[in-house]
């Protein structure tokens, strides 16, 4: 009974994340800029034009730009995937296989920061306190694969 109603409640959030998206929403968000603040100068985010490694590897399948953070804050280094993005139940599926091109930019873009501030990446450390209940690891679940999406 535990599996079905899962189930069914798994589905039911796939149709209302899915009919948030018009095709106009997602032609907006496949063209979006994803943005990050790096407290450096864009000399030392981008030395002579050398993307940090993390958006390096991406290459050719991303868009980028470099501009000075507004207020003397920095630099915002920013990027879109330029594949096509999937949209509506699509969209909700590639997002939960890992397979959105916006979550590799994301998941690059967070790297980039943390390599450019520290000198390294930085990975977020395992929290969970919680006792293995259903609720519990369905909560772990989550996280691990929000991945791509950053931290819940």
């Amino acid at each position: 009974m535990g599996a079905m109603t899962l189930g069914g409640v798994s589905l039911g959030m796939m149709r209302w994340l899915a009919s948030r998206h018009t095709k106009a929403r997602a032609e907006r968000e496949a063209s979006r800029w994803l943005m990050v603040t790096i407290n450096r100068r864009p000399e030392e985010v981008v030395p002579d034009g050398r993307l940090p490694e993390p958006l390096a590897r991406l290459g050719e399948s991303i868009e980028v730009q470099v501009r000075e953070a507004p207020g003397d804050r920095g630099t915002e280094l920013g990027a879109r995937p330029l594949m096509s993005v999937p949209t509506g139940v699509e969209e909700v599926m590639a997002r939960l296989g890992g397979e959105d091109p916006r979550q590799a930019v994301r998941r690059a873009l967070r790297e980039s920061k943390g390599l450019v501030e520290t000198g390294e990446v930085l990975v977020p450390d395992d929290l969970s306190t919680r006792p293995p209940t259903p609720t519990g690891m369905l909560v772990d679940l989550a996280a691990r694969r929000a991945g791509g999406e950053g931290r819940l």
